[in-house]
């Protein structure tokens, strides 16, 4: 196995910095950055490197994991003003971990080209916590030589690394037929404990036989049980299961599929979304459900 080298994370949130803090635990030089410094300073105070630009981050790095929420932010991350593209080393590599379209993906791969640089597709999933202690999903579209390049990056940061192809563009789609079956199950979960509170039952005891039952999911006991003790602390915000329906949605529309589920999950988050539980855990969507006057 390889010997650590400095890797940089832009981006260092719930997930980003539940990244660096399982790198910095197992040696690896980690330099970060973030729009909110705070973040980037509280992991300095661990033993990363904060910097106040992207650029100057990634330049000190071989490997730079882009963490960020979207396509916007990513472009603007690698290819705008202080660009991570321009300051990194030919031959390096962008690990781009955010939900996004495949065609995002594809073009900014595209764009890389010119730099010569390489990119893993790589989505993840599973929560800052299990990011934290190295047991996220991670779904890969890179080339062979790339993946065996940083097998040890990678395997650091997760135990469960599925290699999806070569083709950039298929870890987001398999990403987002994940989060589309995350979101269907999610708003189930909150409405059938809805339903249950309605009826006179316990939530919390409901829930004890869901999970032990034909209905069990686990994103419904993670998100179930936090919401039943009115912990809405955002680990996942509600906008970000209602961004990655939407682009699941818009790639079965671009492969002619119409289900019958899918439009409904991503309904049920865009309304909460604008209800006012845009910057509430997605668990809220419990409350959301239980309300007299329900949405739709």
């Amino acid at each position: 196995m390889s010997a650590p080298y400095p890797v940089a994370i832009i981006g260092v949130g719930n997930m980003g910095g539940a990244m660096a803090g399982r790198l910095l635990d197992r040696g690896w030089p980690v330099h970060v950055c973030d729009c909110l410094p705070a973040r980037s300073q509280a992991l300095a105070a661990r033993g990363a490197t904060a910097h106040a630009n992207a650029a100057d981050a990634a330049q000190a790095a071989k490997l730079t994991i882009v963490c960020v929420v979207d396509a916007a932010q990513s472009q603007d991350v690698l290819f705008g003003a202080g660009a991570v593209a321009d300051a990194m080393h030919l031959g390096h590599t962008v690990m781009l971990c955010p939900t996004l379209s495949p065609g995002d993906v594809e073009a900014i791969a595209l764009q890389l080209r010119p730099f010569g640089l390489h990119l893993i597709d790589a989505p993840m999933s599973g929560g800052p916590a299990r990011a934290r202690e190295g047991s996220m999903s991670l779904m890969l579209a890179c080339p062979p030589t790339v993946f065996e390049r940083h097998r040890a990056l990678i395997e650091t940061l997760s135990n469960k690394v599925f290699r999806i192809s070569e083709n950039p563009g298929d870890g987001a789609r398999t990403k987002l037929v994940n989060n589309l079956a995350a979101g269907i199950n999610l708003v189930g979960a909150a409405e059938v404990l809805a339903l249950a509170q309605r009826m006179g039952l316990d939530a919390a005891a409901t829930l004890d036989v869901i999970e032990q039952s034909s209905g069990q999911s686990w994103i419904g006991s993670d998100r179930m049980r936090r919401a039943i003790r009115g912990d809405l602390v955002p680990r996942a915000h509600m906008t970000l299961l209602e961004k990655d329906t939407r682009l699941a949605l818009q790639a079965a529309r671009d492969v002619g599929f119409d289900g019958p589920l899918g439009a409904r999950a991503r309904d049920v988050f865009a309304q909460a979304s604008a209800g006012g539980m845009s910057e509430l855990d997605d668990a809220a969507l419990l409350q959301w459900l239980s309300r007299d006057a329900p949405p739709g």
